[in-house]
């Protein structure tokens, strides 16, 4: 997720607990979008550019987008391009975009800055945070469900991850004898060594998998399919890579928060700081379910995901 590209990719594309919570003045002009690798991962970086066509679509605004955006030189510059081209909402899709933001912000005080993720320390500066803890539970109730040999794994970018410890917890609250596997990549595009781990974890057995990062999951899906075992799919709804492979996914919906997130900048209302949402806010939800998961758990499944909204207590705290 964060090799460097070509330099023909940094050229602009137009398409026509931290600091107090503060509210912007509103009036959203023109937005910008950096991405740390591409727009075409069929992942993150696409659910990013989606986003940005929707605020483009509703709000009738000229929207840019930079690629390889993956160190603060080119960051710095592309922020002095967006700010001469009028650009006054600027989303950085990636944790990594936190500390830059924090740094360029006071010299920019007519750009919101948003990021994901990360740590929000000025008051133009807004992190967006998904709880993955829950969306983790849910996908891990289904793979203890699916499980044949009692053994599950999960491949995931980096420890901190929520959604690795709620898999953990939610495989155990569904199959109390499952053996949950753990593997960290630390990075969230190798693909070389998540298919190192993923050869592990088959070796040990496991016939569900949980690959926890954008940017090797679809190759760790694709050889799962190979071996005729099984995945659940992470951020975007995979079920397209095989409806007998894929058993549901774990989707973050962030081109629905992009149009949600600039809605409010535009009325004035984007608090500044870190910001959280969950399935209640309806930008986290399970995906389409593989027909191999019978319709009796898939409802018990959707009645726990109910409850959980009115009462943001999880199975396991009822």
């Amino acid at each position: 997720m964060k090799k460097p590209l070509l330099a023909t990719f940094l050229c602009i594309f137009i398409l026509s607990g931290c600091q107090p919570l503060v509210q912007t003045s509103g009036e959203l002009e023109k937005v910008g979008l950096l991405v740390p690798q591409t727009i075409n991962d069929q992942v993150w970086g696409t659910k990013g550019y989606k986003g940005l066509l929707n605020i483009q679509s509703q709000f009738k605004v000229d929207v840019f987008y930079k690629e390889g955006m993956d160190n603060e030189a080119v960051i710095t510059q592309a922020v002095e391009e967006f700010q001469r081209k009028g650009v006054n909402l600027i989303f950085g899709h990636g944790s990594e975009y936190a500390q830059y933001f924090n740094r360029l912000a006071p010299e920019y005080p007519n750009i919101h800055f948003v990021c994901f993720n990360g740590e929000a320390k000025e008051k133009n500066v807004t992190s967006l945070n998904f709880k993955g803890n829950a969306m983790g539970f849910f996908g891990g109730m289904v793979a203890g469900k699916m499980t044949k040999t009692g053994k599950v794994g999960v491949i995931a970018a980096f420890e901190w991850q929520p959604e690795v410890n709620g898999f953990f917890e939610g495989a155990l609250y569904q199959n109390e004898n499952v053996d949950v596997e753990i593997r960290f990549v630390q990075h969230w595009g190798d693909v070389r060594r998540a298919l190192e781990l993923l050869d592990e974890l088959i070796a040990d057995g496991v016939d569900v998998v949980y690959p926890a990062g954008d940017g090797y999951n679809v190759p760790v899906i694709e050889k799962l399919k190979q071996h005729g075992l099984y995945a659940i799919g992470y951020v975007t709804d995979q079920s397209d890579l095989g409806k007998a492979t894929v058993l549901t996914s774990t989707v973050q919906h962030v081109d629905r928060l992009y149009k949600l997130v600039a809605k409010q900048f535009n009325e004035g209302k984007l608090k500044s700081g870190n910001l959280y949402f969950d399935f209640q806010d309806g930008v986290i939800s399970l995906g389409k379910f593989s027909p191999l998961v019978d319709e009796e758990f898939r409802q018990s499944l959707a009645d726990e995901i109910e409850r959980y909204k009115k009462t943001g207590k999880l199975p396991n705290e009822q």
